[in-house]
């Protein structure tokens, strides 16, 4: 199997290409390694790559398969996680000169998980600083870069994953979505990415950064991929005492049952206010393609997504500002500006005001959910309503900077805020060539009906098996 064809596949794919015995898992690790190397100069995605370890892993699962024995449900697919995936020995800088020396003596929850259904860790991902932006910029580990165009922003802060996964590298990788950090990636990277609902996903042993919004979840090739990597990770944790106590169902089996019945609501004045051209008609051909699916589409009255917005920057900065906030004083110098400043802002936030962002929460997903989800199984919305900026546009100090941030930033926080799930999937390319991409939010704790519903659009469309041209070896 070559590795054009590798590259080409879906982590399901691979997986039962392994349990076939078509073509080992060190194969794959091989190759995926092989990718890792081969895309770094290009994208920057890797903060490690760890050849021993992942040919150590993968000889495990090639060895159980020869022998008979059961193995678990991502047996032999290579992977990769974000560098605030703790792994006991292994350095976990977190994007950061402050955590430069950091070498965790726990493995999170997550990546045992992983372990046990037989993934092979193939190394760590460079992210945002602190995971405190969402464009891939980091003067510390250099810049990620998009792999479709190494002058634009992959998204961030989990910017490493988007990347990597969209290069063809591995076929899926962890990140942590506090205020779209799949989510951005994702779309900017052309993948699929699902931002689970707030405790679905162990936190333990991950670094955090606001507790009331911290999610972690795969960016994958697919939607069936997240599914599968959501189903291995997902369920409760004693060693979090945030995680939700029902466990994961059996998502699978549904993934073919197709959409029929289900359906999609659209704010139609979302898709078009402030949306550039390129990706308003992408969107406007989504929804086209939604209905190609069988769906059912109906039209929303805007549920108040401002003030849930707003609410969700409060909850973040005074929370990040609690967790992160030591390093001003003990280790200022070395943070970028903008993690620095951030921190500044959370400071300044009265608690009178944090307190009443979270005790107004649960009243204001219910009144969300009473809202939407009584006429539809899902939303659809934007990711970014721009096309994918460059680096030096959003780069500190640059003249459009704050204005493309907040563009970026419209539509994602204030779901973090609701606690809601969001998948996001690949839609079109803008004029650049460069992917557009949207998210459907779901109830809460129906991950099911989202992976359901991407399956089905992924099935009338292609834009998830379109892959960047790779670099020359």
């Amino acid at each position: 199997m070559d590795a054009v064809t590798i590259g080409a596949m879906t982590l399901s794919e691979a997986r039962d290409a392994v349990r076939r015995r078509d073509i080992t898992a060190r194969a794959l690790a091989e190759a995926a390694l092989h990718a890792l190397r081969i895309w770094q100069p290009h994208t920057n995605a890797a903060a490690a790559i760890e050849p021993e370890r992942a040919l150590r892993m993968a000889d495990a699962v090639d060895a159980a398969i020869a022998a008979g024995r059961e193995v678990g449900s991502l047996a032999g697919v290579p992977m990769a996680h974000k560098d605030m995936m703790y792994r006991a020995g292994r350095r976990a800088a977190c994007g950061s000169a402050v955590l430069a020396d950091h070498v965790p003596a726990v493995t999170a929850t997550v990546l045992t998980r992983l372990d046990a259904a037989g993934a092979v860790d193939c190394g760590a991902l460079n992210m945002a600083e602190l995971a405190y932006n969402p464009t891939g910029h980091n003067t510390h580990t250099g810049h990620v870069r998009n792999p479709w165009n190494p002058a634009c922003v992959p998204g961030g802060s989990s910017s490493g994953s988007g990347a990597i996964v969209a290069s063809g590298a591995v076929f899926a990788a962890l990140g942590s979505d506090t205020g779209g950090s799949i989510r951005f990636p994702a779309s900017c990277c052309g993948v699929t990415g699902i931002k689970p609902t707030l405790g679905r996903v162990s936190r333990a042993g991950t670094m955090g950064l606001c507790t009331s919004l911290d999610t972690i979840g795969p960016i994958a090739r697919s939607a069936r991929d997240c599914a599968l990597v959501l189903a291995a990770i997902a369920g409760p944790d004693p060693a979090d005492p945030h995680s939700d106590p029902r466990p994961a169902p059996g998502w699978m089996a549904a993934l073919d049952a197709g959409a029929e019945g289900l359906t999609i609501g659209v704010i139609p004045g979302v898709l078009v206010e402030g949306v550039e051209a390129a990706v308003a008609s992408a969107l406007a051909a989504t929804v086209a393609a939604w209905r190609d699916a069988g769906v059912r589409v109906v039209e929303l009255l805007p549920p108040d997504l401002v003030a849930a917005h707003a609410l969700a920057v409060t909850v973040l900065l005074a929370e990040a500002a609690e967790t992160q906030g030591h390093w001003l004083e003990e280790r200022e110098q070395d943070l970028t500006p903008v993690t620095a400043i951030s921190l500044r802002k959370g400071r300044q936030i009265a608690p009178a005001d944090y307190a009443d962002a979270v005790a107004g929460r649960p009243a204001s997903i219910d009144a969300f959910c009473a809202e939407v989800f009584t006429r539809c199984d899902a939303l659809l919305l934007p990711i970014l309503p721009i096309p994918v900026p460059t680096l030096e546009e959003t780069d500190w100090g640059a003249p459009a900077r704050g204005r493309l941030i907040a563009a970026m930033m419209r539509h994602t926080p204030a779901i973090n805020y609701l606690g809601l799930p969001a998948l996001a999937l690949p839609c079109g390319l803008d004029t650049n060539g460069l992917p557009i991409g949207h998210q459907i939010v779901g109830r809460p704790f129906d991950e099911g009906t989202l992976f359901r519903l991407g399956a089905a659009f992924q099935s009338v469309t292609d834009w998830h098996r379109r892959r960047p041209t790779p670099p020359r070896a």
